[in-house]
Parts: C-alpha cells; structure tokens; sequence
C-alpha cells in the first residue's frame, strides 16, 4: 500500500486539469533479489508506460532515493546501505521540477534536505534521459482527443454575478462547521435561482460554483495575506494538551490544535507482542518492535461513512507519524519493550497526521519511555498564481483542499526526522521548497515550546499497569536446565510468580510482569539454577550423603 501511495502521488499531479476519464495503473513486482526496494522502480515504469501510451499525461518523469552514509551521498542505496545511513528520502520530478517528496532522517537540518533535493535532482535528469532513450525507440503513440470542457460564458458571468460576493463572506466564517454551511447554503441558493434561467446545466452549475470557491479563496490569500479564519500567512492555531487523559493506558495525551483533535494512547508490551512480518524484501521472518496505528472515524469530519476496513489514506499517514518517531525512541537494550501508539483522530480540519507526531511524543513520554527528544509536526500549503505565491503555516482542510501542496515536517528542536510533500500542480522550484521548510522550522519550535509546558520530560516512573521487564545473561549452556524437561522447569517457575520468561539463543533471558515483585522473583529463581558456586562463599543446604571423602550438599 505504501508503494502504491508513492507510485500514485507521483504521476497523479502530471495529469491534465480536467481529465477526467478512469486511468488505471498496474505495477507487479515479478522478482525481488532483497537487496533493493522495488518502488523506485514502480515509479519509473508506471512513468514509461504513461509515456509509451495513448493518456495525455505529462511525463515523463523519474524517482530516485537519496540516502546518505559518512557524509556521502548514495543514489538508491540497497537495504544494507540503509541501515547506517542518515536520511532516506525519495524524491519524485520532472527535468527542472519536484512533484512529490516522501522519506525519514536522523535530526537533520533544513539545509540538509535541500542539499538531498539538489542531489535527488541529478539522478531524476539521468532516469529520464533513459525513459527518452525508450520512448524513442518505441515511438510515441498519438494521443487521445481530449480538450477540457468549457463552461458557457454566459452561464458563468450570471454564476459569478449570483454568487462570488456571497461566496467571499461564507469561506471567512468563524469556525469549520459555519464555513461549510455557509458555502452550502450559498451553493443552494445560487443554484435554485440559476436552475430556473439554465434547467439543464445543473452539473456545469455546480462545478461552477466549486471554481469560484476555490477562485475567491485563493485571490484573498495572494491579494491580502488574510486567511479565511482570520489568521496571517504565519500563525499556527490554538493549541491545547493533557496528557495522562486515560487512566487505564499506560500513556495517553489528548492534542487540539485549531480543531483538529487527537487522542493517542501508548501501550507497553513484551517481546512476545512484537509484531512478525515476512515480506519480499528480507529473506526469512523479521519482527518489528515500534507500531504506530492511525484511526480516521467519519465522525472527526462530520460525515457519515461505511467502515470497511483501513484505508490506504490512513495506513499512509500511520506511517508518517511513526517514521517521525522511530528514530526518537531508546535502544531496545536500553528499553526492552514492545510499542504500541494508537492514534485516534476525534475532530479533523487540516493535518491530522502532524497532531498525530505530536499527541505520540507526548503519550510516548507520558509513559515513562526515556525518549531522546520530543517531537512535533507542521502542515505547509501554497497558493501560486503565475508569479504571486504564498506558503502557509499549519493549513486548515479548505487551504489542504483548495491549495497546492500539502507539505508535512516534522522533527526535534535539532532537525527534521520525518518528510512528506504532495503538489497539485505540475511542479515546485527548490526555491518555494526552501522557503517552506524554514516557514516549517519556526512552526515547529513553536509547537514544541507548548508541548513543554505542558510535559517537558518524559515521565521517571512507568504506569504500575505496565510490565516490568528484567533481562539476565546466562550461559548458553544452561538454557537446558531453566527449560527442563519438555519446559517443566520454566512453566514452573512462570506459574510460580506469574511472571513470563523467554530465553534467546545467546543465553539472554528476559523477565517480564506486572509488578516489580513477581519479576524480582522470577529472576531469582533463574539466578539460583543456573548460578555458578563461588569458591569462599558460604552456602547452607541440606545433606544428602556422607561418603568416605566428604559429603554431598545440595545448594
């Protein structure tokens, strides 16, 4: 799903305004050698075929992975590069302009993923110039006929006339849900009274009217600098927090910013709750110990909806988040737990997902896990008309809808940890780039400033409902006696104590309870089976036998 995502979000802004007819695209990966992730590939052939066939599509364009290992800058760095490399961003464009960014980094600086674009850049114009080499090999097919259907200019001067000024007063109510009635009723009203003159230009009506909302929103953000909730091009919305808002989780944190509302809660598990995955891109079964899981309800946006399921939107945005996170978090020899961030969305109206990186550094620390930094998130927009472009701060849904781009940043006051770009029109300069990642940087030192006041560190006691994990080294060799025959021994002692106990192959025995006693007890009753005798240490136990040279004692 998540290459799907990467795939569409790349080639979709290359489609023309106004096409409307069903495209679909299938990408089928036939052969993995586990060393290399098919994606970047994906977008390249979906790219080609687009190209090579009869939809007017605007390519061709190319994708490239950027990472960077010992300061050096590697195209499409394979799985094992990966592991020690700072960044790993992938970056989709055309020759001269970037379409879609998507990737994760260690706190780097802003300067440092436009230096990642730069270089991105390079790699795209080669990729291309081998798409071209193709395409002219294989000839380009004549495109099919299509011109963008026109509205009659008469019926859009008496649309404009009926409803642009009505229309200007809507979009600037106060909160979402006026806005939205206001911008319905103004539809309503427009379209009755047009009905009557055109009764059957009803659809060309309606898709008039969503021009002009889309027309007079944006002509007030680049004539006045005013957005329709009365903020500057800068500001960031309210923000509220509570954290420890669920008594029962063992971390929790409700986050409002504007009206966009999360409630995430943090769960502590075992390495038994790890999640196991077996995918094509490792051999064999790997686990996974950090889950981040992101829930959009229909009711956070006043809509009524089927539930079937997680949808790619949702699965997308869960991934973000944790991606922001991932790189915050303890050693898992230093932490030895099982992670668990759920996110529920309670009230959406723009960036959801960044509330999400917020609300999860705040329950993560809330739960006592002894992160390296908080972290928190800001959504970017843009409006450009020819020469006249204005970035703004923490979008609203209307600016995320009506705007052209949806950029996400989010990081620790030392740099950015998690990236994501999406663009409706065909391309963005580095320059308008530049600018929005430093507007991001302010927003976000402003976000974390609030997160402070309200939890600057993380808690120094876990919840007495999370388990307590012990680890002991043994030797390897007396794994056997801990076990027991057919696991008498360990049951024993885990029915003993209620405890849980699992052994690894290298001897490392993990101890895990609800309560400190149960583990302390646990481990030891491991301590006393497998624990050496030390020579000038007195012992007590009883005698089991006398012989001629000594006695048998039992310890």
């Amino acid at each position: 799903i998540l290459a799907s995502r990467l795939i569409d979000r790349s080639i979709r802004p290359l489609f023309p305004e106004g096409f409307k007819n069903e495209v679909q695209v299938f990408v089928t990966v036939l052969s993995a050698d586990q060393e290399n992730d098919a994606d970047i590939l994906g977008v390249i052939a979906a790219s080609a075929a687009l190209t090579l066939s009869t939809v007017p599509w605007n390519g061709p364009l190319a994708a490239v992975r950027v990472g960077r290992v010992e300061g050096n800058w590697i195209f499409n760095p394979t799985f094992q590069q990966l592991e020690f490399s700072t960044i790993d961003l992938v970056v989709s464009g055309s020759a001269d302009s970037i379409v879609m960014v998507e990737g994760g980094s260690l706190e780097i600086s802003e300067a440092e993923v436009l230096e990642a674009l730069k270089v991105a850049q390079k790699g795209i114009r080669e990729l291309i110039g081998i798409e071209k080499q193709l395409v002219d090999k294989a000839g380009v097919p004549s495109k099919i006929a299509w011109v963008k259907a026109e509205i009659d200019p008469a019926l859009q001067s008496k649309v404009a006339a009926a409803a642009e000024t009505a229309m200007s007063r809507a979009i600037n109510a106060s909160d979402k849900a006026s806005r939205v009635g206001g911008v319905k009723s103004v539809k309503e009203k427009a379209t009755a009274a047009l009905l009557v003159e055109f009764p059957d230009k009803g659809r060309e009506i309606g898709n008039e009217l969503e021009e002009i909302e889309y027309r007079v929103m944006r002509k007030q953000v680049l004539e006045k600098g005013e957005r329709v909730d009365g903020r500057d091009l800068d500001t960031i919305r309210p923000i509220t927090i509570e954290t420890s808002a669920l008594p029962r989780t063992h971390g929790s944190a409700v986050f409002t910013r504007g009206q966009t509302q999360a409630l995430v809660s943090v769960t502590l598990g075992t390495p038994d709750d790890e999640q196991r995955i077996d995918s094509i891109d490792v051999a064999g079964e790997t686990t996974k110990s950090f889950m981040l899981h992101y829930n959009f309800p229909p009711y956070s946006t006043g809509e009524v909806k089927m539930i079937r399921g997680t949808s790619r939107r949702e699965i997308g945005h869960g991934a973000l988040a944790e991606r922001a996170l991932q790189p915050l978090l303890p050693q898992y020899e230093d932490f030895p737990y099982t992670l668990r961030v759920v996110s529920e969305i309670l009230e959406s109206n723009g960036s959801s997902s960044m509330a999400t990186v917020c609300g999860g550094s705040l329950a993560l620390m809330d739960a006592g896990v002894p992160m390296k930094a908080p972290c928190a998130g800001v959504a970017m927009g843009l409006i450009k008309e020819g020469a006249k472009v204005a970035v703004l701060t923490d979008i609203l849904g209307s600016e995320d809808h009506l705007g052209d781009m949806d950029f996400k940043v989010a990081g620790t006051t030392k740099g950015i940890t998690s990236i994501q770009m999406d663009i409706k029109i065909q391309g963005l300069e580095l320059a308008i780039m530049e600018q929005a990642l430093e507007r991001a940087r302010k927003g976000r030192l402003h976000i974390l400033g609030e997160m402070a006041k309200a939890l600057p560190l993380p808690r120094t006691e876990l919840s007495p409902f999370a388990p307590r994990i012990f680890t002991m080294q043994i030797k390897p060799d007396k794994i056997g006696d801990v076990i027991g025959p057919k696991g008498k021994t360990i049951r024993g002692i885990q029915d003993a104590t209620g405890a849980k106990i699992s052994i690894e192959d290298s001897g490392l025995v993990t101890i895990s309870a609800v309560g400190g006693e149960a583990g302390e007890k646990a481990r030891a009753m491991v301590a006393a089976i497998t624990t050496e005798p030390e020579v000038g240490r007195t012992y007590e136990g009883p005698v089991k036998s006398t012989t001629a040279f000594g006695a048998f004692v039992e310890i």
